[in-house]
């Protein structure tokens, strides 16, 4: 074959490039090219591909050259979304070649000696430069003067410059008590108007010079090297761009946004069944029990790590049990560990494949002994010694294995490891870390740079992991009132019975499962102030089930974090790009959580604008930090001026069905429009058409609420009830036509 190629090796490399695309771009290149001028990385000979992928997308390709001229293709997998790749727009051969291409608001300019590519905008501004070299196949990247963010969950907080980044995940790191475990997506966006996705080779960044490196695992594997620039001024934009990539995030059941309590050593069956009839006895909302193993505790679940046979000294009738707890309202989470050393296929498989230990329906298949006796997802946790593609396989063989098993019932994981893409099949934790309050504080940045890297449903461990002195009653406090405000809302650790929002309050530390000398002074465990103020956050969250689950639909649509940095609202001030002790809860509320022991008050900034104080109600001017007081029972909250707040009446777990019409909240000063989301919230049957979206538009200078209802699901007349900040009375709304308009 000669080194102009031929039509069928270039439809190879890209995968799914059309015939009249690969003979466009067959017929805009030269005369076959010298061997002695062809690009060579690491040795290898290579081609260098720019495809245009969206108007905000370029990907930039280097591919392997065979001996006989054929360009070697990028091995199927399974991190990009299934696509129809547009055709390249332009291939370098040669040292001696370049090329410029127009690109939406931007331009490509490409030269082979060395490989190198700049992005610019048509006044010159230049976005981004790419240097690979020809030597090592590492590549340069410009670092500017902004700060850069995503690479996925842990290490090094808020800003990723200054540090190196293995592109490895798990909790075998030097800072996993403070910072977490690591699940690391090779993503990196910056407020300049840039992202990054490194899509192959595996591999580290260094970012502790001014200039950021991305260095293949070796040298052998260089190529080979696809890259995805994004270049986009709006933050919304660039996320989008992300998901279209790798995938847009699931739609999970709506009791995963509920409170979720993880058990640890447990006594008998009847502890199982009374710690579920005492959160129903208190009026505590859960809805998630969870249940580790034995093997990390003496008495757990099952009989031992891999094991999917329930322990019969707490289990003695699993499935009467489960039918018990469900009858209660309860969803039952189990934890599973140990998965094979390596793991590969699709869950949907079949044949031969299935006999094989490491193939995911084989391993699928032994889940299903429990999954079939009615249990309603996994917590999937130890799996630091797959690697990077086995962990995405695992992640995915929960979602369609749970699917197969029951087609129209939305499957929940909960996983410690993963890469990108496993927003399209689960949840994420942040593996075992120190109640600490220097963790508390860097938990915070920690969620919010896992949002920015396309991952929008993390949580950590109410109250951490591994009990130190630190944990107290306050801490823990603190702790609960910041997971509230987490898309995933769990208690979980050692000394478990200080995981349960009444454990403050008996005298009894419950299995220790740590040293003394870290166990909390026994003047903690008649701590009265726990469980109310537990109780208020409970309630809070259950009231704003309807905001959270349509910021999870606006998540499943767009790639959008619901646990946002303030630069995603407000990319053009300054001030907002440097805070990550704050964040946004979708658009319209502001959650500055209390990091400091024995704090009286809370200094926080509020960007340009006018918010009201959730708690006081008062208006204040933004742009400026402010010096919040607290109390114990208080954690700053913040609604901007211009917002629509629907909130429910506090439910005991997420699908109650109450008569209580849903609030609407208006906090006025400019005028507003909120989006409502409904639909069953258990099945795949909005995927129909079957959900109602209820828009709310208020016009604030004619005090004018107009409701428009769209969608096919409209399970009973719509009733609201408004109020206007800041007056205290409301008015009730029935809506029984597609538009209804009021005057407040």
């Amino acid at each position: 074959m000669s080194a102009s190629l031929s039509h069928l090796s270039r439809r190879k490399a890209l995968g799914l490039m059309s015939a009249a695309g690969a003979a466009a771009l067959l017929n805009s290149q030269s005369a076959p090219v010298r061997q002695s001028n062809s690009l060579r990385i690491a040795g290898q000979r290579a081609e260098l591909w720019a495809t245009l992928v969206s108007s905000y997308t370029l990907r930039l390709s280097l591919l392997p050259v065979s001996e006989d001229g054929g360009v070697q293709p990028i091995s199927e997998r399974i991190i990009l979304t299934p696509r129809r790749w547009p055709s390249p727009a332009a291939a370098l051969h040669s040292t001696a070649e370049s090329r410029v291409i127009s690109w939406g608001n931007y331009q490509l300019r490409m030269s082979g000696s060395p490989p190198q590519l700049v992005m610019e905008s048509h006044d010159g501004r230049k976005i981004q430069q790419l240097d690979v070299n020809p030597q090592s196949g590492s590549v340069s990247f410009l670092l500017h003067q902004e700060p850069v963010w995503g690479l996925g969950e842990g290490g090094r907080q808020f800003d990723r410059r200054g540090a190196l980044y293995p592109m490895h995940h798990g909790e075998r790191v030097p800072d996993l008590r403070t910072n977490g475990a690591r699940m690391p997506i090779p993503w990196l966006v910056s407020p300049g108007g840039w992202a990054l996705f490194f899509h192959v080779p595996f591999g580290t960044f260094d970012l502790r010079t001014g200039v950021g490196v991305f260095q293949p695992d070796s040298t052998a594997q260089a190529l080979p090297l696809d890259i995805f620039c994004v270049a986009a001024k709006n933050p919304e934009q660039i996320l989008q761009e992300y998901a279209r990539l790798t995938g847009f995030p699931h739609m999970p059941p709506v009791w995963a946004l509920g409170y979720q309590q993880s058990h640890r050593t447990l006594a008998s069956r009847e502890e199982v069944l009374a710690e579920a009839a005492t959160f129903r006895q208190k009026k505590l909302s859960c809805d998630v029990l969870i249940y580790l193993g034995t093997g990390f505790c003496p008495s757990g679940w099952n009989t031992g790590h891999g094991s999917y046979k329930f322990n019969p000294h707490v289990f003695p009738y699993p499935k009467a049990m489960i039918d018990k707890l469900h009858a209660e309202d309860f969803c039952i989470v189990l934890h599973e560990d140990k998965p094979p050393k390596q793991l590969h296929g699709r869950a949907s498989d079949s044949g031969a494949a299935a006999e094989d230990p490491e193939d995911a329906a084989y391993y699928w298949r032994e889940h299903l002994k429990v999954f079939d006796l009615g249990v309603d997802g996994w917590w999937a946790d130890e799996g630091d010694w797959l690697d990077n593609l086995s962990c995405l396989v695992r992640n995915r063989m929960y979602w369609e294995g749970a699917q197969m098993a029951r087609p129209n019932v939305r499957p929940y994981v909960l996983n410690r490891n993963g890469y990108a893409g496993i927003q399209r099949y689960g949840w994420l934790w942040s593996g075992d870390i120190d109640s600490t309050w220097e963790t508390l504080r860097a938990q915070i940045a920690v969620g919010i740079n896992t949002g920015l890297s396309g991952m929008p449903y993390w949580g950590t461990d109410t109250g951490g992991f591994l009990t130190t002195p630190e944990l107290t009653g306050e801490l823990y406090i603190r702790w609960f009132q910041f997971s509230a405000f987490c898309p995933l809302f769990r208690s979980h650790g050692r000394t478990w019975k200080l995981r349960l929002p009444w454990g403050w309050d008996t005298g009894n530390y419950g299995p220790a499962e740590v040293p003394a000398s870290a166990l909390p002074s026994r003047e903690e465990l008649h701590n009265v102030q726990v469980e109310p103020i537990c109780r208020k956050y409970l309630n809070l969250r259950y009231r704003l089930l309807p905001y959270l689950y349509t910021l999870v639909r606006e998540a499943h649509d767009t790639g959008w974090p619901i646990m946002r940095a303030l630069w995603f609202h407000y990319p053009a001030d300054p001030h907002a790009l440097e805070r990550c002790d704050e964040y946004l809860w979708g658009p319209s509320l502001l959650i500055a959580p209390v990091v400091e022991k024995g704090a009286r008050a809370r200094k926080l900034y509020l960007p340009q604008g006018k918010w009201y104080d959730f708690w006081t109600e008062e208006l204040i001017d933004g742009g400026r930090e402010i010096t919040r007081p607290v109390d114990l029972a208080t954690m700053p909250i913040y609604a901007r001026a211009g917002t629509i707040l629907p909130m429910g009446p506090v439910k005991q777990f997420a699908t109650e069905s109450l008569p209580e019409p849903i609030d609407l909240v208006v906090y006025p000063g400019t005028n507003a429009r909120m989006d409502l989301y409904e639909d069953d919230g258990l099945t795949f049957n909005f995927r129909r058409g079957e959900f109602t979206w209820t828009r709310a538009i208020w016009e604030d200078r004619g005090r004018r609420l107009t409701l428009t209802q769209a969608g096919m699901k409209r399970r009973h007349r719509a009733r609201f009830r408004v109020r206007i900040l800041p007056e205290r009375s409301n008015r009730l709304i029935s809506q029984d036509r597609e538009v209804t308009t009021v005057q407040l």
